[in-house]
């Protein structure tokens, strides 16, 4: 029996496609501890890398005496900077057009800065020979508050750029400062406030936090001096970068240097950048000719792999007496460390922060961004979030809740008076952005309803009641957070990395029984890669998803592509899977065409192949024509089906969402518990709804962390005081609340599917309503801001301050 002749739900249930809640194929190997991780790479003669690092966050570095580490058996080489200047490898170009050092060039700029390289025949010999290289310091005064960064009597970073007034982004205006990024209309913001009713104006830092990947970063690089091939291994969210890079600083021509990602335990953008373990890896396998693994520890990876956020923004609205916001202003210092390393689109020194104006119609906004050097690991990437957006949408939604409270305006309804209405999409924001669809008021108010929004607020004035009377020593506050993000980055228009288009690729090739292989430009880090892309194809080819695989990860293989992060994957990828998908599709239909002895505008796709427009009962499944395409094709047509596909999105896309937190404090104790975590998202159209669940818990879990607590800190001498799983806070299952999720769909109008994009979106909503919430509970008490994180110690110390604790 034809396979056409089965009922259409039958079939479409068959090909497990887009919408369907399919199990992810990759837990097969995962539950099973069959995963292939960097560690688990094993070659013949391979050695092990380790660092010498810094004690001290600034120091010149005297002298340095690796005699005794040569001299212990095993050893084989320890290199320093001396060392890689002989290959002008002492520094590498960094993502944001800084350079930074491989190896500390004269002084240290950051605790735990990788100092030499030791190479050893196995890594409990390479750690011995850290402790005997004798380095001599001398410290220097120590920068760590970025306010202090462009006093006149701060201390010298960056020695390396002395006298040079101009940066990759523009002047510069101190010998700390990195760049100045403006944009928006100064004068027409100023106008606004100017004739404003209400302005409110506050400084909400989002402070550094880390991360922090289950697998840390590592790599095993393997030079083959007879055929002159560089294979690098590593924990690579963008390989193909990875890859020109390491050509670039090399100079092996490209195509004879692989790079293969694995399986990677967690990325979150920690894994985007270059680190100096990759090039002294590089290098020693060079010299060496034997394949050199690296590895960092978990105290390696908290204090010296890139950091995220580090934002201190001076947030200003104005609105109008009713409650209109009718202008924006910010300021925001950034914190980048010793280094600007930022994972950030060439030309977007500050990322995509003018999102700012976030959900909101407000037609006039301006924002500048200073970047400065501290006595910090360098970094800066997109921690679970698009590029700064994160930051971007905290204080937009910090600002929205301060500015209902100076108005004695519910923070949801003052929302709800400010949306971008549905008949205004396509959106240009005031900052430049062009939003592609969006029903915010119905997100919103679906939202306020499931959770009974007015009977919460109810709840709350009766607890506030209680407890003035004693009755009670906890408060109640009400989370609520809207936001739309800016993913798929992106355009290669105003979206590059080191001067490299932002787009991404498909390649498939259907074999003769109707099997498929899609290769992939972009390397899963836990999203699911091998199950959605195949479901993509499914729905677009009429082949199931099961017999499709999807390989990703090894640059021999996979078309050029710029890796995962940033929420890249559905919008970018998936959309150039389908583009190649539809080219396969169109060669098909010919070949059906041909097969039924019919023009192919008689045809019509029906789930699993096409039938003929009036008459159903002639089919060619897609199974029939996968077979024909190799024995059965049009005259002077090429045999095979196969295709690729380079997609250069349009534009980005804009995920939005509405979050309601309820929690409730004791004020004796600090001690949170949140009652209530609603998320509703609108990712446009749903791939699979069990892994957009997953993700959102899993970015619901993190955005959890790093409101209440989890933080990368410094004393006042430089000093990474949580530099350990022991003081950086990882919620475990007991501390995790449990999350409600729910969603509208609402597609984009430019993406070949619809598609929007989920895995940023939790962490960038969630944050700024457990800090709302936890401002909110303390609101009638005439606190306006109390600053992130929201440990235990902090909440305890504004009851005190308040004179609340007993």
């Amino acid at each position: 029996m034809n396979d056409m002749t089965v009922p259409r739900e039958e079939r479409e249930a068959k090909l497990e496609g887009m919408g369907c809640k399919r199990k992810r194929v990759e837990d097969v190997r995962f539950t099973q501890g069959k995963g292939n991780y960097v560690d688990d790479i094993k070659l013949k003669d391979m050695v092990f890398g380790d660092f010498v690092r810094s004690p001290y966050p600034h120091a010149r570095v005297k002298s340095i005496d690796t005699s005794a580490a040569e001299a212990l058996p095993g050893v084989l080489a320890v290199l320093t900077a001396e060392t890689l200047k002989t290959v002008n490898l002492a520094w590498m170009p960094t993502l944001a057009g800084d350079v930074q050092m491989v190896l500390a060039d004269g002084k240290v700029l950051f605790q735990n800065q990788e100092v030499a390289f030791v190479i050893a025949e196995d890594r409990y010999i390479a750690a011995d020979a850290v402790d005997l290289v004798e380095v001599e310091y001398e410290e220097l005064p120590v920068l760590v508050d970025p306010f202090k960064a462009m006093e006149p009597d701060a201390p010298v970073l960056r020695e390396d750029l002395e006298g040079k007034t101009e940066g990759a982004h523009g002047a510069r205006k101190h010998h700390n400062h990195i760049f100045e990024w403006t944009v928006g209309d100064s004068e027409a913001t100023d106008l606004a406030f100017s004739k404003a009713e209400v302005t409110v104006k506050e400084l909400f830092s989002y402070h550094r936090c880390h991360p922090c990947p289950l697998e840390t970063c590592a790599c095993v690089a393997s030079m083959d001096k007879i055929k002159g091939e560089l294979t690098l291994w590593g924990t690579f969210q963008a390989p193909h970068v990875v890859r020109t890079v390491a050509s670039l600083l090399s100079t092996i021509p490209e195509h004879k240097i692989r790079v293969i990602s694995p399986d990677i335990g967690g990325g979150f953008g920690n894994k985007v950048g270059v680190y100096p373990g990759y090039v002294c890896s590089i290098v020693g396998s060079i010299v060496l000719g034997r394949p050199v693994k690296w590895v960092e520890d978990r105290i390696e990876n908290l204090s010296a792999t890139a950091f995220a956020r580090d934002y201190h923004m001076t947030t200003e609205l104005a609105a109008t007496a009713e409650g209109k916001i009718t202008g924006l202003r910010c300021h925001v210092l950034a914190d980048h460390g010793g280094f600007d390393a930022c994972a950030d689109p060439s030309k977007w020194p500050a990322g995509f922060f003018n999102i700012i104006t976030g959900s909101y119609d407000i037609p006039t906004a301006h924002v500048a961004v200073d970047g400065v050097y501290t006595n910090k690991a360098p970094g800066g990437v997109a921690y679970r979030c698009s590029f700064r957006v994160t930051e971007a949408v905290y204080a937009m939604e910090r600002a929205i809740d301060v500015l209902a409270r100076k108005l004695n305006m519910d923070p949801a309804e003052l929302r709800l008076k400010n949306f971008i209405r549905p008949e205004q999409f396509p959106y240009p924001s005031a900052l430049g952005w062009e939003y592609d669809s969006g029903d915010y008021e119905t997100a919103m108010r679906k939202a306020m309803e499931t959770v009974d929004y007015a009977g919460l607020r109810a709840e709350q004035a009766e607890k506030r009641a209680a407890f003035e009377r004693g009755e009670t020593r906890e408060l109640m506050g009400i989370g609520v957070s809207f936001f739309t993000e800016i993913v798929g980055a992106g355009p290669t228009r105003n979206c590059d990395i080191l001067g490299i288009g932002m787009f991404d690729s498909c390649e498939i090739r259907i074999h003769p029984t109707g099997a498929a292989i899609a290769r992939m430009g972009t390397i899963s880090q836990g999203q699911g890669h091998q199950t959605t892309y195949a479901q993509i194809l499914a729905t677009e080819l009429g082949i199931p998803a099961d017999m499709i695989d999807i390989e990703e990860g090894d640059t021999d293989t996979a078309p050029y592509g710029l890796g995962t992060y940033g929420s890249r994957s559905t919008p970018v990828a998936g959309a150039a899977t389908a583009m190649a998908a539809r080219k396969i599709k169109a060669k098909a239909q010919m070949i059906a065409a041909h097969m039924l002895e019919v023009h192919e505008d008689d045809l019509e796709w029906d789930v699993d192949g096409f039938r003929v427009k009036g008459l159903p009962e002639k089919t060619a499944s897609m199974k029939e024509i996968c077979w024909a395409a190799y024995n059965n094709v049009p005259p002077n047509m090429e045999p095979g089906l196969e295709a690729v596909s380079y997609y250069d999105p349009p534009n980005m896309t804009y995920p939005f969402g509405a979050y309601i937190c309820v929690m409730d404090i004791d004020v004796d104790t600090g001690a949170h518990k949140v009652r209530r975590f609603y998320a509703l998202d609108d990712c446009g159209t749903r791939i699979n709804p069990m892994i957009i669940e997953g993700q959102v818990h899993g970015g619901l879990t993190e955005g959890y962390a790093i409101a209440m607590g989890q933080e990368i800190a410094y004393d006042d001498m430089g000093n990474v005081t949580t530099a350990s799983l022991m003081d950086f806070f990882l919620p475990t299952a007991v501390e995790t609340p449990f999350w409600e999720t729910d969603w509208t769909v609402t597609p984009s109008p430019h993406h070949p599917i619809g598609a929007k994009g989920v895995g940023e979106s939790p962490n960038v909503g969630s944050v700024p309503c457990f800090s709302n919430a936890v401002n909110d509970a303390f609101a009638h008490l005439g606190v306006t801001h109390i600053q992130m994180p929201h440990d235990n110690w902090r909440i305890w110390r504004e009851c005190k301050r308040l004179g609340l604790t007993g």
